[in-house]
């Protein structure tokens, strides 16, 4: 584990005056011009609005893992009792049959929708110790199935601007996995390993793709963001003032704004001395644009 950071941190802002204990998650809403993430552990869903600097927070009933935009309006959120249809006007909750509860000790974790408008998430040992997690996917029609098994704590979910391959990671493995996909139906190829992340870079979390198919990976435990050109090469590192941050997505009026979450989970007084700024949302322009979050489609 890096103790501190071991380069200049790169400059960023704090948006939204928030300090989450595990925040999440963040996807952009291009028709609302705004930013929701989640807080694991609070729990909570915290939404931004750049254009006044408002955020509001709905409490949750349990565990969030993740958070999707819906189409046409309203959202998705991943529970630890199963995944939800969720009302911000309203606060109401609609289970989706099937999704769960998993089990006792089992919770949701990242999740993202695709190109298709499936959305994808994996879940986990609520205290991320064990292999026993998996990937789901849940496609238009309310299909729902399981894709991949023997998991620890899958995150990392993104895909290329032509939707043709899926990146995910089991984070403590270090490795990034690139499958070919098909973007009609959602199935998937054999995995390939896309990059190694090295131990004293920390652990590869959440994950962005931008418009020009770089991935954009947040290092837990790692002080750093660190861009992946599509052939896997390193193209550059993003010194951060955050010791752990979760992930990452692009937004603002351009998406051309990389908005960081981060946590404070796990780190005593001395690291928090250090990264006074744990669990912030951080705003950074590194010079490229994302592109518009895809909807779950029912």
């Amino acid at each position: 584990m890096t103790a501190s950071p071991p380069a200049p941190a790169a400059t960023v802002e704090v948006v939204g005056d928030v300090r989450a204990r595990l925040g999440e998650g963040p996807v952009w809403d291009d028709r609302a011009a705004a930013l929701y993430w989640v807080d694991i552990r609070a729990p909570a869903l915290h939404r931004y609005e750049p254009a006044s600097g408002a955020v509001r927070t709905w409490p949750m009933p349990e565990a969030i893992g993740s958070v999707a935009l819906r189409e046409p309006a309203g959202l998705l959120v991943a529970l630890r009792s199963g995944l939800h249809l969720f009302d911000p006007d309203t606060g109401a909750f609609d289970r989706i049959p099937g999704t769960g509860p998993l089990s006792p000790s089992i919770r949701y974790n990242d999740g993202r929708c695709d190109p298709g408008g499936r959305f994808w998430v994996g879940s986990m040992h609520a205290r991320g110790r064990e292999p026993v997690g998996a990937l789901y996917c849940l496609a238009p029609g309310r299909r729902w199935r399981r894709v991949r098994d023997g998991l620890t704590v899958p995150n990392g979910l993104g895909w290329s601007p032509d939707g043709r391959t899926m990146y995910f990671t089991d984070t403590p493995t270090r490795t990034i996995l690139a499958f070919p996909a098909d973007p009609e139906s959602g199935a998937l190829g054999p995995a390939r390993v896309f990059a190694v992340v090295p131990e004293d870079a920390g652990y590869p979390d959440g994950a962005t793709i931008d418009a020009e198919g770089g991935l954009w990976s947040a290092h837990w435990d790692g002080w750093r963001i660190t861009r992946y050109a599509p052939d896997g090469r390193v193209d550059r590192v993003v010194w951060l003032p955050v010791q752990r941050p979760t992930s990452c997505a692009f937004g603002g009026s351009a998406l051309d704004v990389l908005f960081i979450t981060s946590a404070r989970a796990g780190l005593g007084d001395e690291a928090l001395r250090k990264g006074p700024l744990a669990g912030a949302v951080l705003a950074a322009r590194p010079g490229v644009r994302g592109r518009p979050e895809p909807r779950v489609r029912d």
